[in-house]
């Protein structure tokens, strides 16, 4: 049996609060951005993901499980036709919580929840593009940290070596300073 989360509904029961969220998905699939509070944003961020990702597999059974939350025919086509293939390319974070000041009259903390822009072929391409450079930043670094090791052992050894006939010179001529004197 599934458990409910803990903690106060928001403003009644369960059964309020699934009603709540569905109604706020529905105005966020049909607008593209509401203003709300900031914990019903919260809330609703995980839920309209949710759906987002089903809508973007697309098949009967994913429309029937969307369908049992977002009950208008006409948002859950635009959810279906437009909003899902805009976001095929992306693997999650399709909405943004911006907030905003409190509201007036019971100052409750406000956040606007909006959708955000599906990434273009150049923003996928710059992304490609910046990855690839990290990588090979990387193979090169770690090919760098390969041959160190290598190249430092005698560089090591060099210079106790060169130390050595530096420090010997001036012992000797202060050797020889002490037999002038």
């Amino acid at each position: 049996m599934p458990r409910p989360a803990k903690g106060a509904r928001l403003g009644g029961g369960p059964s309020h609060e699934r009603l709540l969220l569905a109604g706020l998905a529905r105005e966020l699939f049909q607008y593209g951005r509401i203003t709300t509070t900031e914990a019903k944003a919260r809330r609703l961020r995980p839920l309209a993901e949710k759906l987002i990702t089903k809508a973007r597999k697309g098949d009967l059974h994913n429309r029937r499980e969307v369908r049992k939350t977002i009950t208008d025919v006409a948002v859950l086509h635009t959810l279906f036709t437009e909003i899902a293939p805009r976001y095929e390319n992306r693997p999650g974070g399709y909405t943004r919580i911006t907030k905003i000041g409190p509201r007036r009259g019971d100052n409750a903390p406000m956040a606007v929840i909006e959708l955000v822009e599906a990434l273009t072929v150049q923003q996928t391409a710059v992304k490609e593009a910046e990855a690839a450079t990290k990588r090979a930043v990387k193979e090169s670094e770690a090919a760098a940290a390969a041959e160190e090791p290598q190249d430092a052992a005698p560089a090591e050894t060099a210079e106790p070596q060169d130390a050595e006939p530096q420090d010997a010179a001036p012992a000797e001529g202060e050797s020889e300073e002490s037999k002038d004197a």
